[in-house]
């Protein structure tokens, strides 16, 4: 045969054989041992490569379809495991260059015709001969053909990231390829000139070009996961580290050197000249400005290149000496953006609002690298350099300040650099700068808030440094005093900038403070406020000169008993200067004639805001002072006399502002009250002030405190019932219209331990009202989340909700409830035909006394008039519980006579709102009758309501869950025992179950679906609550309990009788309702049997008689559900808890001995029962993987019947139980997380198991663990069960054994670290058994390790866990993974530590070399990256970093022998060190780390790694040594001299 087929080679190259019939011989060729050819493989792969070559050299005429058939055998040779298989043999087959230029030749014309069609199999070519080293030698001996393939994939996937097609991973897989491959060949070029040349002719400009695309695409669901996550990154990165090897290589720095520094080329030219100059450079700017791609995007790729550029520039050549060179490369790539051109007069409208805001980025950024490396020195740059860079940064700043872009934020972002760069930068335009960056700025974005207000904090924080902070605030008020650009300017201090403000007046001089304000208040008097009547430009110079004044009077340090008595004087003669100069012109000014006609005109109203603010600052400040400073006189007092209280009853204007009229200021309130603005917000908090100041006093004024609390509620009424606000900033000037009603709302609310106590219940009503309809608003737009820090009506609503003071104002809580009862009333009366019975409506009866219980205990009563009073207290009182009684009957009444009212699904949308807001209350903090209000409430709402059948399912059990769950709430009360005061327990028992069982039978369609489940826990959660209330309050137990139980028992034969008919027509929803119900009883009662002492058998009695009833009925109900369970039908979730509990209950009786005849409960029918059950359990445990809530219920059933062996039939063994888990364990839904959320419930099985076995069942478990372990299973692909078996081993550590048991298992512990030791060295070889495998072993070998203290006496088998954390790998991991492997080689080293000392010391070699790896590893991951990726991966990072650092504490603390290798742990740190520049969050960890070894180093040592460590690791190590000494040593000196 094979002479046959020895022609074939001959038919390939003969022109007569079609081209059909040569690509099915040439496949079959290759195929085929029986076709014998010399060197086969080699001529295929030559007839191939020579016919496409001679195919794109215009040669054979050949059609579309032959050629891509010729690529596709091509890439099915290429990619054959033959192939590989040979070339693995050592066989030698290779490629011609030329297919590597066709190769590139199809990309390039793929690229020139912009369709990426038909191309998929040659980078499917280019993908294989890349990655196969023999066949790859075609691109890496011709460094060119590899540049070319690099720069026409990068086109390629420009087209492909510009394009708005999804993106594929296919070519970006090749392009991540082909970049590791040009990387490698980069490193090894010994010309950098070539590499040079390379880089900036073919490479540089599609490079920059991909990085600015990948950066900048807007990546959807629709592109490949693969690409946006993982190769997005790795390939900018390759970009990077290409452009900087390329670029920017430590030979080139001369030729760097040379062109940026001409004087220093001169100099040069002179000692020899200079051959082949290499103008580095130029080029790269000319490969900038040249046309590489569409014009759109030009300017935004240079923009985003110049800073990437800068950046790799100065990592490879930025050193102190070289500071000069790195500031010309910054002028030259400053050269490149369009933003230079301004300097040369092009026009401003060149630049698009994109273009500002990308150039000014790019500057932004390249000034912050400027500044992070300190590349300006002022003092060399004035003395060596004749301010070459300051003249730069000066033209840089003038740019910016003639082409004010306050819109973009990086504009204020630029100008903070300028000044952190050199104040005196931007001094010479000062006020240009006060004024175009702050006071005439129009900034609304809060994106641009930020950046403006971090620009004026450095310029207050710099001139306060300087002590020139009145040098900065004359240039404010020349600002200020300038005609307004505007007319309406913003308020000159936001909210933010008054805090920074603050911080810088609490460091500044006294002196110069008041500087400041002399000059405001002198400019006031003599140019504003002549000039305010009838001007809007003076009133809002007034307003802006006043808020600066505010602004500083109340964020300056106050004057206290230390202040030196001449600024004393000074602050006395300022304040004087402001009442008479600013503060009673502006009174006269408001209150002349004519000024109620004037009210709409702008000027009056600003004004007017001017006034009272300046009113308000000086009432407050002066009283402060008065307060902290026994040296300070008021000004008004000086003027009036002293007066120290006003006279009893008159507190006007003058108790607080002396030398104001009555009269005066009666006309000016009327005016400021008419404006909802600054004026009227001044007023309310002067009201307040007055408040406080009657306080003071030794006898308040109690009516005066009263019509003061009513005028400040009244005030903002109207603004508060029109509904329309909007969020406020807290800048009292910037008070409008609409931002007044949440002012006013916080004044209220913060201040309403002061109000309440004088206000009317009317106005407290009031208030409750306006709550809660915040409140439900508040909720309502929850999702629509601000991101300003301002302040709205709701937020404050919720602030007072989540305060622990709303439970304290008593009044408040019961007027609130009773408001939220009228809401629940007006939903539910829409909703019934007639209304008037309902029981809420009367619950929401206007003349009930709710209030009393509160008001009777600190109403103060005469005692002649105390009988009758106390009568009338009693009366009303003993009113709101009779009404409580009446609604308790009628809600029962109803539920029992079956009219409920049927409920929209708008209904219950609307009570969920109610119901949260009620979820806001402190309901355990209730009153008796609002607590009983509120449980009558949600009764109602249960027993009294049902749901339209159309209603959302979903919707419906969301709504009754959250009305048990406020029941349950409310059960945690010290006054829930109030509730049984008006109705009987069972009553409530039995209306709640009634209704839920009616309800029920809508919900068949949803057991399975969480909302369910969560509804039944709710109410299951509210009967064992309520349950236990009953029995622990003694009082007619047996009867409430008889009469509940004898209602379940009414509805057993119902539901039975629908079951029977089949389960489908049936009710599966009520059967479990009915089912819980008995389970939650039994339970509750068998507990309390549990905890009764001996003492009281009559209470026992009756217990044991109420619990044998409910025994047998859920005996029936469990019998009735294994038989339905028998055809192939799984259990129903909710059955397994309630058998548990029965079981319980059992045993419980078969314990105390209750019974006198000797089967008690536990008789042969009950045990069989249980076996069945038990049985069918573990039948379907290993089937159930997916079903967490089954998995854990069956194990507590586990659990509670493996506690008595009694049980166990003669064929369910505890090793069947132990078999059954053993298989749940290796089912393919069983993952790590699964087993972590059951371990709890495994652990608790295990420990019964093994607590009852026999020792020859124990052995028997014992073989099946090292049954999993052996290595047969990780080589058959058995993954699950070593997961099985490790996780088995782990239990049984959990375990307390004793006897032979434990003697048997540490026996066998040798055998189970090597099986895990070789175990994971063969999961490390496969990276998806890392989670799987490798971790579990981990964490079982530390367990192993700590339970064998004292135990583990062999230190052979304590070293074999080194084998494994040597093996372990550390490198390209996914986070979780990453973590968890860390964790687990942390926590045997650390077990090895703390419990193996000795071992330690035999094997500190494996030691050091399993902790560096984690050093390493920590080192790399936590380096500084330019994309940081995601937080949740820098917490990991930084989590693995305080692992690190807590094992050298610990070493250092607590092995004294191991002081030996402390200079061996410090040489190893630093050399990992020097080869990366960490996170500085990291390196903290870190440093604190290595510092504690540091102190187990001597002298010898410390001279001994001087000595030893390499150039760049000593510079290194030195700065290390320099900080420790610096910071560490210190600070332990300081410690160690105040220990004792």
């Amino acid at each position: 045969m094979a002479a046959i087929y020895s022609g074939i080679y001959l038919k390939l190259k003969s022109a007569k054989t079609s081209w059909e019939d040569k690509l099915k011989l040439a496949r079959f060729a290759w195929v085929s041992h029986q076709c014998v050819l010399p060197n086969k493989e080699q001529v295929l792969l030559d007839w191939v490569s020579h016919v496409l070559v001679s195919y794109y050299n215009k040669k054979p005429e050949l059609e579309d379809e032959v050629v891509e058939k010729l690529w596709a055998y091509l890439d099915n040779v290429i990619h054959s495991k033959r192939l590989q298989n040979l070339l693995k043999s050592g066989k030698t087959i290779g490629l011609s260059f030329s297919i590597a230029q066709v190769i590139n030749k199809r990309l390039s014309e793929a690229c020139s015709q912009k369709t990426q069609q038909n191309i998929g199999t040659v980078l499917s070519c280019s993908s294989g001969i890349l990655s196969t080293p023999s066949l790859s030698i075609v691109y890496t001996a011709k460094c060119e053909l590899l540049v070319d393939l690099l720069s026409n994939l990068s086109k390629l996937a420009c087209q492909q990231l510009a394009s708005d097609d999804a993106v594929g991973s296919q070519l970006f897989s090749v392009l991540h390829l082909t970049f590791a491959q040009y990387l490698l060949i980069q490193r090894q070029q010994t010309n950098p000139n070539r590499v040079f040349g390379h880089v900036t002719s073919h490479l540089l400009q599609p490079c920059l070009l991909l990085r600015h695309l990948m950066t900048a695409r807007s990546w959807t669901q629709a592109d490949d996961n693969h690409v946006r996550q993982h190769l997005n990154r790795e390939i900018r990165n390759q970009v990077e580290t290409l452009l900087q090897a390329g670029l920017f290589q430590p030979e080139l720095f001369s030729s760097y050197k040379e062109e940026l520094l001409p004087e220093q080329e001169l100099q040069e030219k002179k000692k020899g000249a200079l051959k082949n100059l290499l103008l580095p450079v130029n080029t790269v700017q000319t490969k900038l400005g040249s046309d590489f791609c569409e014009p759109a995007l030009h300017g935004a790729v240079v923009a985003g290149s110049v800073s990437l550029l800068y950046k790799l520039f100065l990592d490879s050549y930025c050193k102190t000496e070289n500071h000069l060179v790195c500031f010309h490369m910054f002028s030259r790539l400053f050269g490149c953006l369009k933003l230079s051109g301004l300097q040369e007069g092009m026009r401003e409208d060149t630049l698009s609002p994109v273009d500002w805001s990308t150039e000014l980025l790019a500057l932004e950024q390249l000034l912050n690298l400027v500044l992070s490396n300190d590349i300006y020195n002022i003092a060399s740059d004035r003395i060596r350099h004749k301010e070459v860079q300051f003249g730069f940064y000066r033209k840089v700043a003038q740019m910016l300040m003639s082409h004010s872009q306050a819109s973009v934020p990086a504009w204020f972002r630029c100008l903070k650099l300028l000044i952190s760069l050199n104040h005196l930068i931007l001094e010479p335009d000062l006020d240009d700068l006060v004024a175009s960056a702050w006071i005439d700025a129009k900034v609304s974005e809060l994106r641009t808030k930020k950046p403006q207000e971090t620009l004026i904090n450095t310029m207050f924080q710099t001139y306060s440094k300087l002590r020139q902070f009145p040098r900065l605030f004359d240039e404010v008020l020349t600002v200020i005093c300038q005609p307004a650009v505007d007319e309406l300017r913003l308020p000159v201090f936001s909210a933010g900038l008054t805090v920074k403000l603050r911080e810088c007046l609490l460091e500044l001089p006294p002196n110069q403070i008041l500087d400041i304000l002399c000059l405001f208040v002198e400019k006031c008097q003599t140019l504003i406020i002549s000039a305010v009547e009838g001007s809007v430009d003076m009133s809002l110079k007034l307003l802006s000169v006043c808020s600066v004044l505010h602004a500083f009077l109340f964020n300056m340090r106050s004057l206290d008993d230390i202040t030196p008595s001449p600024v004393v004087l000074r602050t006395q003669s300022l304040l004087a200067k402001m009442q008479k100069g600013i503060i009673q012109p502006l009174m006269e000014l408001l209150q002349a004639p004519r000024r109620e006609e004037e009210k709409s005109d702008l000027w009056l109203r600003k004004a007017s805001d001017s006034a009272l603010l300046l009113v308000y600052t000086w009432v407050e400040v002066d009283t402060l002072f008065g307060i902290s400073c026994s040296k300070y006189v008021s000004p008004g007092a000086e003027s009036a006399g002293a007066v120290t209280e006003p006279a009893a009853g008159h507190w006007g204007i003058s108790a607080l502002l002396p030398g104001v009229k009555e009269q005066c200021w009666d006309r000016v309130m009327k005016l400021a009250n008419s404006f909802t603005s600054t004026s009227k917000y001044c007023l309310e908090l002067l009201t307040l002030q007055k408040m406080k100041m009657i306080l003071m006093q030794n006898k308040a004024d109690l009516q005066a405190l009263q019509h003061a609390a009513a005028f400040i509620l009244e005030s903002g009424r109207s603004s508060m019932s029109r509904g329309e606000s909007e969020p406020w900033d807290g800048d009292i000037v910037a008070i409008s219209d609409l931002t007044y009603a949440a002012a006013h709302w916080h004044l209220i609310i913060s201040n309403l331990t002061i109000l309440l106590p004088y206000i009317s219940l009317k106005d407290v009503e009031y208030i409750a009202d306006v709550l809660l309809k915040t409140l439900v608003l508040a909720k309502a737009q929850e999702d629509a989340t601000d991101e300003e820090p301002s302040i709205s009506i709701g937020k404050v609503s919720l602030g007072l909700m989540h305060s622990s003071f709303l439970p304290e104002m008593k009044v408040l809580h019961c007027a609130f409830m009773t408001s939220l009862i009228h809401q629940f009333t007006r939903v539910l009366s829409t909703a019934a035909r007639d209304s008037v019975d309902l029981p809420l409506q009367q619950l929401s009866a206007g003349d009930i006394p709710w209030h009393e219980e509160i008001l009777a205990g600190c109403r103060p009563i005469d005692l002649l008039e105390a009988p009758s009073e106390n009568k009338l207290l009693k009366d009303e009182v003993s009113l709101s519980w009779r009404t409580l009684e009446k609604v308790a009957q009628c809600i029962v009444l109803l539920a029992k006579n079956g009219r409920p009212v049927i409920l929209k699904e708008s209904h219950l949308e609307s009570f969920l709102g109610l119901l949260e807001v009620a979820s806001l209350l402190k309901l355990d903090s209730l009153l008796p009758s609002d607590c009983t209000r509120c449980f009558l409430v949600l009764l109602s709402l249960l027993a009294n309501t049902r749901a339209r059948v159309s209603c959302s399912k979903p919707l419906l059990l969301k709504f009754l869950s959250t009305c048990f769950h406020l029941l349950r709430c409310l059960q945690d009360g010290r006054n829930i025992n109030s509730v049984l005061k008006v109705f009987h327990a069972s009553d409530v028992l039995e209306a709640l179950m009634a209704s839920q069982l009616t309800a029920s039978k809508f919900f068949t369609d949803v057991l399975t679906a969480p909302v369910w489940a969560q509804y039944l826990q709710e109410i299951q959660a509210f009967l064992e609550n309520f349950l236990q209330m009953i029995i622990e309050r003694r009082q007619s137990v047996r009867l409430n309990l008889e009469k509940f139980m004898s209602f379940l028992e009414s509805c057993k034969p119902d539901i039975d009788a629908a079951q029977s008919k089949g389960w489908r027509n049936g009710n599966p929803a009520a059967g479990q309702l009915l089912l819980m119900a008995f389970t939650t009883l039994c339970h509750v009662v068998t507990l309390y049997l549990q905890q009764l002492p001996e003492k009281k058998p009559h209470s026992a009695d009756v217990l044991s008689a109420l619990l044998e009833p409910v025994v047998l009925q859920m005996v029936r109900t469990v019998e009735q559900g294994l038989q339905r369970s028998t055809s192939n039908q799984p259990l129903p979730v909710a059955f397994i808890p309630s058998v548990t509990t029965l079981l319980k209950a059992d045993l419980s009786h078969a314990v105390q001995g209750w019974q006198k005849e000797p089967s008690g409960f536990l008789e042969q029918p009950r045990i069989k029962l249980y076996q069945e059950f038990c049985s069918q359990i573990l039948k379907e445990l290993p089937c159930a993987g997916d079903n967490l809530q089954f998995l854990q219920f069956s194990l507590q059933f586990l659990t509670v019947f493996c506690s008595v062996p009694e049980l166990y039939p003669g064929k369910e063994t505890a090793v069947t139980v132990a078999f059954a888990i053993k298989k749940l364990l290796a089912g393919p839904a069983i993952t790590t997380q699964v087993i972590k959320s059951m371990e709890m419930e495994l652990t608790e099985v295990v420990v019964q198991l093994l607590g009852n076995c026999s020792d020859e069942e124990f052995y028997t478990i014992m073989r099946l663990v090292l049954q999993g372990l052996e290595m047969r299973n990780v080589w058959q692909q058995k993954a699950k069960e070593v997961l099985s078996a490790v996780t088995l081993t782990k239990l049984l550590l959990s375990c307390p054994l004793s006897g032979d048991k434990e003697k048997a298992f540490w026996f066998a512990s040798p055998q189970i670290i090597t099986a895990l030791a070789m175990q994971a060295k063969e999961a490390c070889q496969d990276q998806s058994l890392i989670s799987t495998i490798v971790i579990p072993i981990l964490e079982t070998v530390a367990a192993l390790l700590r339970q064998g203290e004292g135990v583990l006496i062999n230190p052979h088998h304590v070293a074999l866990a080194f084998s494994i954390l040597l093996t372990v790998p550390l490198d390209h991991l996914k986070t979780e993974d990453y973590r968890g492997v860390f964790l687990g080689i942390h926590e045997v080293l650390f077990s090895v530590v703390q419990c193996h000392p000795k071992v330690l010391l035999k094997a500190a070699p494996s030691f050091l070399n399993s902790f560096h790896r984690l050093v390493v590893s920590v080192m790399h991951e936590g380096r500084q990256k330019g994309d940081r990726g995601n937080t949740d991966e820098f917490e990991v990072i930084l989590r693995c970093a305080h692992l690190v650092e807590r094992m050298y504490t610990h070493i250092a603390a607590e092995m004294e022998d191991f002081t030996v290798f402390s200079a061996f742990i410090v040489a190893q740190y630093v050399t990992e060190l020097q080869k990366v520049t960490l996170h500085p969050a990291v390196k903290k960890h870190l440093t604190e780390g290595i510092y504690h070894i540091l102190d187990l180093c001597i002298e010898r040592d410390i001279k001994f790694l001087n000595t030893s460590l390499p150039a760049g690791v000593r510079e290194v190590f030195k700065d290390l040594y320099n900080d420790y000494n610096h910071y560490h040593k210190a600070r332990k000196h300081g410690e160690e001299k105040y220990t004792a």
